[in-house]
């Protein structure tokens, strides 16, 4: 097996980092979710999805969590690992909000995307709520369908 390119572990560090953060949230279930709810969590998404197709990384970063906040430090180290290893979400040829579910206790939006080289991956986005009640994203995981697997 070869080894994984710095930047992929550094993406795993990542999303083991932010699941551990979200395993010690409070366990909050999709299917309590307010219409109300739902709507501003993929508000949330689209709105940093569009300041990522601006290159407005100040903007971008601030619908981060705290936890993805206080993680990268910076909008600029954020906006460089977006570029880095999430060109779908950054330059996304098509984007399609899906299903939201509860993954690992934790709700996460499911979101189809075509990414710019036109290969098509699911983004599950797990979402946290503020103690104000707006949602913020607390990381991004991107999943290629089977068949594009290795």
């Amino acid at each position: 097996m070869a080894a994984k390119p710095p930047a992929r572990r550094l993406l795993t560090l990542l999303g083991l980092v932010v699941g551990l953060v979200a395993s010690l949230g409070v366990a909050a279930s999709a299917q309590d979710l307010s219409a109300a709810d739902r709507s501003a969590i993929r508000g949330v998404i689209q709105s940093q999805v569009d300041a990522f197709r601006q290159d407005d990384g100040e903007l971008a970063f601030s619908y981060a969590s705290p936890a993805i906040r206080r993680l990268f430090g910076s909008s600029e180290i954020f906006m460089t690992m977006v570029q880095q290893g999430y060109q779908p979400v950054y330059r996304p040829r098509s984007f399609e909000f899906r299903e939201i579910v509860t993954l690992h206790g934790q709700i996460t939006q499911k979101v189809h995307i075509v990414g710019p080289d036109g290969r098509p991956v699911t983004a599950y986005y797990p979402m946290t709520q503020l103690p104000d009640g707006a949602w913020r994203i607390d990381g991004c995981y991107l999943q290629a369908p089977e068949e594009h697997q290795a």
